[in-house]
């Protein structure tokens, strides 16, 4: 009877280490079926991608996370998913990608790219300098955040090209509304506009016509001395400019409102003029 008692014992032992290797075995089966699906998945938006389908692409991009969140694979695709809306101009929707990347996966060694394409989706929803400051300001946030962390990278070079062309439209605004209130004669809140311009954008190409037009303006409300400081200035570091020349009509006792060249008047768009030097 005992001896019955020990077989059973020894078998239910051994049942249960069978048992416990066969749960094993098909976990570790699971696993690898699971990780060869997230390669396919990954493989799959590549080939979507290439074929110009984005959306399939970003949604297979989307499946390899889903699938397996934990792999080298997933930040990967969330980053393919963001560039694909990219390439094909969904700006709103690479962002949305792009910042989840970044909220997700704090520290990636891809950082600095995913800023710098945020940063690329804002600067390329810039159409107008005088409608689109929103977009403007949030590509120099971006911009300027990649030359701070990451200073030593393609990406902070390019940014700072670029804001060298976002200094140049926000001139291009500051001198579009101080034109507009001088057409309307409000002459303070042009003055003040155009001191902006003097005092923030003094590298632009903007800043000698403010510095005409404060000479204009100063003139026009009797504060000569603060006409001739500028007119100094234009002609100090400006001197060959049509700018210039026409500030000294301003100083004579027989001064009359100076029509400047159609070719200033007409100006293309600064950032238009640009924009055709990126492509």
């Amino acid at each position: 009877m005992k001896f019955h008692n020990l077989l059973l014992i020894i078998f239910l032992i051994f049942g249960q280490i069978s048992c416990s290797d066969k749960e094993e075995k098909v976990s570790i089966i699971k696993e690898d079926n699971l990780e060869m699906q997230m390669i396919e998945a990954y493989k799959e938006g590549l080939r979507e991608f290439n074929k110009g389908d984005i959306f399939f692409a970003a949604k297979k991009f989307n499946e390899v996370e889903l699938l397996y969140p934990q792999s080298i694979w997933a930040p990967r695709s969330i980053l393919m998913a963001g560039y694909a809306y990219y390439s094909q101009l969904y700006f709103a929707d690479a962002i949305i990608e792009l910042e989840r990347f970044l909220d997700k996966y704090k520290g990636h060694p891809d950082t600095d790219y995913a800023y710098y394409l945020i940063a690329l989706c804002h600067y390329n929803q810039i159409v107008d300098e005088k409608k689109d400051l929103g977009e403007i300001i949030k590509a120099k946030n971006y911009f300027n955040l990649l030359i701070k962390n990451f200073p030593n990278t393609d990406f902070a070079e390019d940014a700072k090209f670029k804001l060298e062309l976002i200094h140049e439209i926000l001139a291009s605004k500051e001198l579009y509304l101080a034109n507009y209130y001088l057409d309307r004669e409000k002459w303070i809140p042009a003055m003040n506009r155009y001191k902006k311009i003097v005092n923030e954008y003094d590298t632009t190409i903007f800043v000698e016509e403010a510095l005409y037009r404060l000479v204009e303006l100063n003139y026009k409300l009797g504060i000569i001395d603060e006409a001739k400081k500028y007119a100094s200035l234009l002609g100090y570091n400006y001197q060959s400019s049509e700018w210039y020349e026409i500030s000294y009509k301003i100083l004579n006792s027989n001064y009359k409102k100076t029509e400047i060249n159609k070719e200033f008047k007409n100006k293309k768009s600064i950032f238009k003029k640009f924009k055709q030097l990126l492509q």
